[in-house]
C-alpha cells in the first residue's frame, strides 16, 4: 500500500489538532481585508484541502461565520486562528493557516490572492504572481513584485 502524503498541525495551547491527506489543493498568500483582520496578520498563508480529507484528531475547533457560508475556525482557549472554510466550486474546502502546521516549510506558496486588497506599504518581494481574486484565472494584477516598481504600491 502507498502511503499518502499526510499534514498535520494545530493550536498554540495543544487544545486543537488536525491532519489532512493527500496533495493540497493549492498554497497560496491572501491579501484580502476579512483574512487579514481575522489574523491581525498583514498577509495570511494559507494550504487548502477539500473538507473531506481533513480530520481533527484532537479538540474541537470553534467556528465563526465571518460571512454566507464562510467559516472561521479558531482554538477557543488560546485564540488561535486555523482555518477558512467554505465552498469554493465543487468543492468544500478547509484552508488551514499555514503557520498552524507543524511543518510549514514543506508547503510553499504558488501565488497571491486579493492582492488589490493588501496594504499599501506592505509586499512579499517574491516572484509569484499576483491575482485580484482567489480564482488565478481571475484577472492577473501583475506579476512579481520584484518586477513593479516600488512607485506602483503607493495610491
Amino acid at each position: 500500500m502507498i502511503e499518502q502524503e499526510k499534514i498535520v498541525g494545530g493550536c498554540m495551547c495543544g487544545a486543537v489538532r488536525y491532519e489532512a491527506i493527500g496533495k493540497p489543493l493549492c498554497v497560496a498568500h491572501c491579501h484580502c481585508h476579512s483574512c487579514r483582520h481575522h489574523t491581525g496578520a498583514p498577509v495570511v498563508t494559507f494550504v487548502a484541502f477539500e473538507a473531506d480529507k481533513v480530520r481533527f484528531t484532537k479538540g474541537e475547533r470553534s467556528i465563526y461565520n465571518s460571512s454566507s457560508g464562510v467559516g472561521r475556525g479558531f482554538c477557543k482557549q488560546c485564540g488561535t486562528p486555523l482555518t477558512w472554510e467554505g465552498a469554493y466550486r465543487e468543492h468544500v474546502i478547509i484552508e488551514f493557516h499555514i503557520s498552524t502546521l507543524d511543518d510549514p516549510d514543506a508547503h510553499v506558496p504558488a501565488w497571491h490572492w486579493y492582492y488589490e486588497e493588501r496594504i499599501a506599504w506592505f509586499d512579499v518581494a517574491d516572484d509569484l504572481p499576483r491575482y485580484q481574486r482567489a480564482d488565478n484565472e481571475e484577472p492577473y494584477c501583475h506579476g512579481p513584485a520584484t518586477e513593479v516598481s516600488s512607485a506602483t504600491h503607493h495610491s
